[in-house]
């Protein structure tokens, strides 16, 4: 049976069940429990703290697992990333003072405070920077406030929390980080079983990406038409009882769409429609 270890709680996981469940798995939990059977696709799934699934997957106990970039670098083990999840998007910083000059390259004989030591001692190390890193478990951001230390390193989504704490990022982010499907070694896709799970999250994560557009176009300006949407090979054409005019049918980027029916709608395309996909293979 092939064991895969997903989030136990928070935002992570709610979007790791979501997805684990899109691509057709069963993996719901009614209470607290720690392992969920899928016994039509033989598959277990553990709930674990996030921060220990990569140390869970590197030591050979399960074969894949789902956590934060970030925490699975900051765990150091021996695992590899398989797929981005496309959710769970952050950047790793450092923060001061909002008044305060420093920088970085100034962080000398400074105390860091952060819940990812690992991660900030190869930075430090990677800028010749010798500094104390002080490890906490949460509320990082107080510490500077109460005397704790003087810097701080940790995840930002959106800033406001920093911003509350009366501090500001600096120097380039330390990490892109988002929600990743890892293993112990990529040898683990000769395994049926998990090389299937892949294939059908990846599917999903690509899904979420595009959207079907769909429209008509006089056959004058097909050509201007298949520029604005080339699809992956190419459109799908077809023939309209309309003489001169063709049905359209393409793959388009979902970040791309209002353009797209913008520039549509500017060559005259008419009966334009956009779905969504729910899964796909490319």
């Amino acid at each position: 049976m092939l064991k895969i270890a997903l989030p136990n709680k928070g935002s992570l996981s709610e979007d790791a069940v979501q997805l684990v469940r899109d691509a057709g798995y069963s993996c719901r939990r009614y209470a607290r429990e720690l392992i969920v059977c899928d016994r039509e696709n033989d598959v277990e799934f553990v709930f674990l703290r996030p921060r220990d699934i990569a140390v869970y997957v590197s030591n050979g106990v399960l074969d894949l697992g789902m956590t934060g970039r970030d925490l699975a670098m900051d765990s150091e083990p021996d695992v590899v990333e398989l797929l981005s999840l496309g959710f769970g998007k952050s950047d790793f910083y450092y923060a001061v003072p909002k008044e305060s000059s420093l920088t970085p390259e100034a962080f000398s004989d400074l105390r860091i405070a952060t819940s990812y030591p690992d991660l900030v001692l190869r930075d430090l190390k990677r800028r010749n920077i010798e500094s104390e890193v002080i490890r906490l478990d949460g509320a990082v951001e107080i510490s500077i406030r109460l005397g704790v230390a003087d810097v701080i390193a940790d995840v930002v989504q959106t800033g406001k929390t920093m911003k509350q704490a009366g501090l500001k990022t600096v120097g380039e982010s330390i990490l892109k980080s988002e929600a990743v499907l890892i293993a112990r070694s990529h040898k683990i896709t000769a395994n049926n079983g998990a090389k299937l799970f892949l294939e059908r999250l990846r599917g999903i994560v690509v899904a979420r990406k595009y959207v079907i557009i769909e429209y008509d176009i006089s056959e004058e300006i097909l050509k201007d038409a298949c520029e604005i949407t080339p699809g992956i090979e190419s459109p799908t054409i077809a023939p309209l009882s309309k003489k001169g005019w063709v049905a359209v049918k393409a793959m388009g980027r979902k970040r791309d769409i209002n353009r797209i029916m913008d520039e549509l709608t500017r060559i005259n395309a008419k009966g334009i429609i956009v779905t969504d996909i729910r899964t796909c293979r490319i």
